[in-house]
């Protein structure tokens, strides 16, 4: 271990969309993360094939929590697999068994209902938008990147007093499927309007009828429709009757699983 070794760890983990330390949630996964790096390096595997099986290992590690129940019986059988097969033909294999098409279509989106910012499925979703370069909920210019790195908002698309008065508890308005990063301005400029009001009003405004949200710069239908396919955004959402909130959450936890799917794809 020395320096330049970790600080090439933090790049490529930096260039999976990790940009800041608090969407690392397990220091049990970046640990091993380590350790597969190091041992590639003592393999002699080359930079590039190490460039995308670490990030792969550790994003699976996470979405999978490989490492968060037993870590040291987890980390001993898979040191023991690394020495005896090698870094590659031991990774590869196992990354595409955990995370097989029912994984993406079935077991994440379940796993992903869930009221923890702090969740990894969370976590992953955020470096996915920060890797394909999305920007934030109903903003033009603005990417995710910049929203995390400097200052952003959490809005929840079912806002919060508007599901409170309808009786919602707090474990489902907090769902991390009705979380979105956004500006500042435009998460106050929506305040607790219904979904159904203000996507209306937002079409409205799009299509050239007065401006409801003057901190909103999307001027076209197709850039409404593209932000929201960044976002994870049921396009039913446009619909006039809208959605009722849990057909919402499930619409969303599988577009958010096929987002991250996405990404992993490109790692």
């Amino acid at each position: 271990m020395n320096q330049t070794n970790f600080e090439r760890l933090v790049m490529i983990l930096r260039s999976a969309g990790f940009v800041r330390s608090d969407l690392i949630r397990s220091q049990n996964a970046i640990n091993f993360a380590y350790i597969l790096y190091l041992q590639g390096r003592v393999q002699n595997v080359s930079a590039a094939d190490l460039g995308r099986i670490v990030p792969r290992w550790f994003v699976m590690s996470l979405l999978t929590g490989r490492y968060s129940s037993n870590p040291e019986t987890a980390f001993d059988f898979d040191i023991r697999q690394i020495a005896s097969k090698g870094v590659l033909p031991f990774a590869t294999p196992v990354i595409e068994a955990e995370l097989s098409e029912g994984f993406w279509t079935t077991l994440l989106p379940q796993q992903m209902e869930t009221s923890s910012a702090s969740s990894p499925y969370f976590s992953v979703f955020q470096a996915a938008q920060i890797k394909l370069n999305d920007k934030g909920f109903l903003s033009r210019d603005i990417s995710v990147q910049d929203l995390i790195l400097h200052r952003s908002d959490i809005h929840h698309i079912y806002p919060k007093k508007h599901l409170k008065n309808m009786g919602v508890e707090r474990g489902s308005y907090n769902q991390i499927a009705n979380f979105a990063l956004t500006q500042s301005e435009i998460n106050i400029a929506i305040g607790d309007r219904d979904p159904k009001v203000y996507f209306s009003e937002l079409v409205s405004q799009v299509n050239g009828a007065k401006k409801s949200y003057r901190g909103i710069a999307i001027d076209s239908l197709s850039e409404l429709k593209d932000n929201m396919r960044m976002n994870c955004i049921p396009m039913k959402m446009l619909d006039e009757n809208t959605m009722d909130y849990d057909e919402f959450l499930t619409a969303r936890r599988k577009l958010m699983a096929a987002r991250i799917q996405e990404y992993f794809s490109k790692l």
